[in-house]
């Protein structure tokens, strides 16, 4: 299969409808959304009351758009490179009364032609792995302005022993993966101070995005059963939802939250 084929197959498999296109749920949103603004806190800056300019990088169909919407006063602008994710964001944002402060954008993230310094809060919720974490990183820190913030999740070894079996599925799915100390030695590499970190639920991980899929998987298994390729694709995410069944203690998605070195307020 093509590799234009490919991601076409990846978005009718990761349909717009789906609750989430990543682990996480809202609560875990304005967890650090609420730790950034603690921290900021602590070192004695209030927030500021002008309204926000923030980028959702990798948005998808828009879990996490919407809670920054209903919980930050300001304008976000929201990246993705599928239009489908878009359009369903911003159905779910007129449902939602959220519309006006969400302007979509249809790109890549390594290609966004954005100005740097132009955001006072950069937010992406386990999509930068799509141009590799330290770019990602080092990219948030260049469109941030002075006194911004960013929370940032990503894919993350949480121990350094992992059975083999599943240090073999992620060398082959994504040996870029990094544990939380490498990933914080690069956040902090970029010119960041590193507010906190913390990981996703395991429980967070079936609710929002692996039970939701089953039936995908199931469905696609007899759709496509003749189809080769497109089973190979559809065997790895049942395998994805089998390692994490067994080595959830391993690995998970970190959200890392930082200031950069001349932090203010959010």
């Amino acid at each position: 299969m093509s590799h234009d084929k490919m991601i076409e197959f990846l978005h009718e498999f990761f349909d717009p409808s789906l609750p989430r296109l990543n682990p996480g749920d809202g609560r875990l949103s304005r967890k650090a959304l609420e730790m950034l603004r603690a921290a900021q806190s602590k070192g004695g800056v209030e927030s500021t009351s002008r309204e926000l300019r923030v980028l959702d990088i990798g948005c998808g169909n828009g879990a996490s758009t919407l809670e920054l919407a209903k919980h930050v006063d300001g304008t976000i602008l929201a990246v993705d490179y599928h239009q489908p994710y878009l359009d369903e964001l911003m159905r779910r944002a007129e449902d939602q009364g959220v519309s006006d402060k969400i302007r979509p954008l249809l790109k890549d993230m390594r290609d966004m032609g954005l100005e740097p310094g132009s955001f006072d809060l950069i937010w992406s919720e386990g999509a930068l792995f799509v141009m590799g974490f330290p770019e990602g990183v080092a990219m948030c820190r260049s469109l941030l302005a002075p006194g911004g913030a960013a929370a940032l999740s990503e894919l993350s070894w949480l121990r350094p022993d992992p059975p083999e079996e599943c240090r073999c599925f992620f060398a082959d799915e994504y040996p870029e993966m990094k544990d939380v100390d490498a990933n914080l030695k690069i956040i902090r590499d970029c010119g960041y101070e590193v507010v906190d970190h913390f990981a996703v639920p395991e429980s967070t991980w079936w609710e929002s995005f692996f039970h939701p899929l089953e039936g995908r998987i199931q469905y696609f298994q007899e759709v496509y059963a003749d189809d080769r390729d497109r089973i190979a694709f559809v065997d790895i995410m049942w395998m994805e939802s089998e390692q994490y069944r067994k080595y959830s203690d391993y690995y998970g998605s970190v959200f890392y939250l930082m200031l950069p070195d001349d932090a203010e307020g959010v």
